[in-house]
C-alpha cells in the first residue's frame, strides 16, 4: 500500500480527538482565547450540555478580517511572537483550536476590533468573511458539536454530567484570574477584580473562610521560583481532590509532581484516604518548564522536577507548621515562651531510633506538669510523657505557677484550664471562649513533632545487602538515592540489574525487594518517591500514639495547663498525627445561640 498525505478535513479531525474531547474542551480552547486576547469579562452559555449550543463573548482586544480568516487554519497562532517554544506566556499557542473545532461543528465568529469602521464575521465551515454590526470584542458560537463525526456525539454523556465538566472548566479559569469576571449561563456569576479568598470560597463553598493558610514562598536557590496561594488547614478535608487547584505561570495544570508534593507535605496531618483542598500558584522561569506536553495542556514538564518538588513540600510544611503562640505573637496577643530546644535537659539528645518496637511501659505516674514513661526499651532515658516541646523544669513550673498566679493563662491561645470532662477532654476558657482540648490527640501531636527533630539512627553494614531488580527498576532508585539517604538508606548501583545497600536505619528489616520495587514504580508514575518518608512517618505516629496521655487517663490542673502551654507552642498543632481535631474553640455568641439569647 502506497503512502499518501491525508486531507485536511481529516487531519483536522484527527486533531479535533485530541483538543475536542467533549463540550467542556470546547469551552476551556474558547475561554483561554479570550484571556490571551486581554478581555476582563467573558461570559458563557451553554445549551443542552453542550451539544446544542456554546457560545462564548467576550470583551478582548478582538481581530481585524485578515487576522480572522487565518485564525481558523491549522497552527495559525498570534501566541509566539519569536517563534520560541520554550517562552510561552499565553493560555494557548499550538493553533489547533479553532480549526479542529470547525472540523466537528459549525461554528461562527464575530468580533471586532477597536478603530475598526465594522466588525467581521466569518462562517468557518465555508470559511467566508463578511461585515458584521458586532462592534465589541469577539463571540464565538459553536452548534451542533460533533454533528459532523456521529460516531464520537454517541460518546457524550447526560447533559447535567456535561454541563459538570463545562462549570469545572470554568471554576479552574475562574480561580487562575481572580482579576477576570465569568458569567456562565446567567447562573454562575465570578466578578472580576474579586478578592482571591472570595473567589475561593464562591468556587469551593463557604465552609473554607477563616479555614485556609497563606502560602508565600520563594526558593532560596532560583529566584524566580515562587510559591503563592492558599492551603486548607489539615482539619478541613475533602473524599476527593476535586477542591485541588494547581497553576503553573497561570496555567490550570493536572500535575504529578505537584499532586504528590502536596499530599507529602500533608502526611503527618490527614489520613492517606482524604485531600486537602488548596488554590496553589507556581511561577517560575518559562524556560524550566514545558507547556508544549498534550494538546489539551493541561500537562507540563518540569526542567528540575526534584527541585520544584522539594521547594513546593518545604513551603507547605512551613505554612502549616505555624504554631498558635506565633499567630498570637503576629497578632500581638500575650504569649508563653516555651524554652529553646537549646535548653532541653541533656536526655532530649539522642539519635531517633524509630524502627524499634519499644517495651512495654513498666509504670507511668503523674505529677504537674509532667507525666512520665520511665522505661521505653531503645528509647529509654530519651522519650518522657511529657507535653512538649520542652522537658519540665523545677524553672519551668515556678515560671507557669507565676503565669496561673498572675491570669496571664487567660489570655493564652487556648486559655487557662478549668476542669476534665469524662477524663478525655480538658475544658478551658479565654475570655468569651469556651475551648474543648482532646488530650490524648494534643500529647501525641506533642510527642511525634518532639521525635522528629532527631535524626535516624543508621547501621552501616559490614556486608552489603544485595537485591536484584530489573534495570529500569536500578535506574530509577538510583536517581533518587538522596532521598532514601535521608530515610537513613544508603545504595550504589550493583551491576546493571541490582543495587546493593550499605546502610539501613537501625534494626530495620524489611522485605527490601519488595521496598524497592515500589519505590521503582513511584517514581516512574511521580517522578519521585514516598515510601520510605511514609513508613518512617507511620513508625513515628504509632510510637508517639503508644506513648502519649492516654483518653480515660486523669490529669490535675496543673498537667492540663502544662499541656494547653505546651500545644500552643507545638507545630501543626491543630490536629493529631492521623488528622483528627486537637481542639474546638466555641465562641460566647455561638453558645448564646444555643439558648436563644440574642
Amino acid at each position: 500500500m502506497s503512502v499518501r498525505v491525508l486531507p485536511d478535513f481529516l487531519i483536522n479531525q484527527i486533531a479535533a480527538g485530541e483538543v475536542v474531547e467533549r463540550p467542556a474542551s470546547v469551552v476551556k480552547e474558547l475561554v483561554e482565547n479570550a484571556l490571551d486576547a486581554g478581555a476582563d469579562q467573558i461570559v458563557v452559555d451553554v445549551t443542552d450540555g453542550g451539544r446544542t449550543l456554546i457560545s462564548v463573548v467576550d470583551n478582548g482586544g478582538g481581530m481585524s478580517a485578515d487576522d480572522l480568516r487565518i485564525a481558523i487554519t491549522r497552527h495559525a497562532t498570534s501566541k509566539l511572537p519569536d517563534d520560541d517554544l520554550l517562552n510561552i506566556n499565553f493560555m494557548g499557542f499550538r493553533g489547533e483550536a479553532l480549526p479542529s473545532i470547525a472540523s466537528v461543528a459549525d461554528m461562527t465568529i464575530d468580533t471586532y476590533r477597536a478603530g475598526g469602521a465594522n466588525g467581521w464575521q466569518i462562517d468557518a465551515t465555508t470559511g467566508e468573511v463578511r461585515p458584521s454590526a458586532w462592534d465589541a470584542g469577539t463571540r464565538v458560537r459553536v452548534c451542533n458539536l460533533f454533528g459532523k463525526t456521529p460516531a464520537r456525539l454517541k460518546f457524550l454523556r447526560a447533559d447535567r454530567a456535561e454541563m459538570a465538566g463545562v462549570l469545572e472548566v470554568i471554576k479552574r479559569l475562574a480561580m487562575a484570574r481572580s482579576d477576570v469576571g465569568f458569567v456562565l449561563n446567567d447562573k454562575w456569576h465570578f466578578p472580576k477584580n474579586q478578592d482571591l479568598e472570595e473567589r475561593i470560597a464562591a468556587v469551593m463553598g463557604d465552609d473554607v473562610r477563616g479555614n485556609l493558610l497563606r502560602v508565600d514562598a520563594v526558593s532560596a536557590s532560583d529566584a524566580s521560583m515562587r510559591l503563592s496561594g492558599f492551603i486548607s488547614r489539615p482539619t478541613l478535608r475533602r473524599a476527593s481532590s476535586v477542591d485541588q487547584y494547581l497553576f503553573v505561570n497561570g496555567r490550570p495544570v493536572k500535575d504529578k509532581v505537584l499532586v504528590g508534593a502536596l499530599r507529602a507535605a500533608y502526611m503527618d496531618v490527614m489520613h492517606a484516604r482524604e485531600f486537602p483542598l488548596c488554590a496553589l500558584y507556581l511561577t517560575l522561569n518559562p524556560r524550566n518548564v514545558d507547556v508544549n506536553v498534550s494538546p489539551a495542556k493541561t500537562e507540563v514538564h518540569f526542567l528540575e522536577p526534584a527541585h520544584v518538588r522539594a521547594f513546593i513540600i518545604k513551603s507547605l510544611r512551613t505554612a502549616l507548621a505555624e504554631t498558635m503562640s506565633e499567630i498570637a505573637s503576629r497578632e500581638h496577643a500575650p504569649v508563653y515562651v516555651a524554652p529553646t530546644q537549646q535548653s532541653l535537659s541533656p536526655r532530649m539528645d539522642f539519635h531517633l531510633t524509630p524502627f524499634i518496637s519499644p517495651a512495654p511501659m513498666a509504670s507511668m505516674r503523674v505529677c504537674a506538669p509532667e507525666v512520665r514513661s520511665e522505661n521505653f526499651g531503645p528509647f529509654a532515658g530519651a522519650v518522657s510523657r511529657t507535653p512538649a516541646p520542652a522537658a519540665a523544669t523545677p524553672a519551668l513550673c515556678a515560671e507557669k505557677d507565676a503565669a496561673t498566679d498572675a491570669g496571664v493563662f487567660d489570655e493564652m491561645p487556648l486559655g487557662r484550664a478549668i476542669g476534665q470532662f469524662g477524663n478525655k477532654y480538658i475544658i478551658a476558657a479565654r475570655g468569651d471562649d469556651f475551648i474543648i482540648v482532646d488530650q490524648h490527640a494534643a500529647h501525641e501531636r506533642i510527642t511525634y513533632e518532639r521525635l522528629r527533630m532527631h535524626t535516624v539512627k543508621v547501621q552501616p553494614l559490614l556486608t552489603p545487602i544485595v537485591v536484584t531488580l530489573r534495570a529500569e527498576d536500578v535506574d530509577a532508585i538510583t536517581g533518587v538515592a538522596d532521598e532514601l539517604a535521608a530515610c537513613g538508606l544508603t545504595l550504589d548501583a550493583f551491576g546493571e540489574d541490582a543495587v546493593a545497600i550499605s546502610a539501613k536505619p537501625a534494626d530495620w528489616d524489611l522485605n527490601w525487594r519488595e521496598v524497592l520495587h515500589a519505590v521503582a514504580d513511584e517514581v516512574r508514575a511521580n517522578g519521585a518517591s514516598a515510601q520510605l518518608h511514609e513508613r518512617l512517618h507511620l513508625k513515628l505516629a504509632n510510637f508517639a500514639c503508644h506513648h502519649s496521655v492516654r483518653a480515660g487517663q486523669r490529669l490535675d490542673i496543673d498537667s492540663m495547663n502544662a499541656l494547653l502551654r505546651d500545644i500552643e507552642c507545638t507545630q501543626r498543632a491543630g490536629q493529631c498525627n492521623h488528622g483528627r481535631p486537637v481542639y474546638k474553640i466555641i465562641p460566647m455568641h455561638e453558645i448564646d445561640g444555643w439558648f436563644e439569647r440574642a
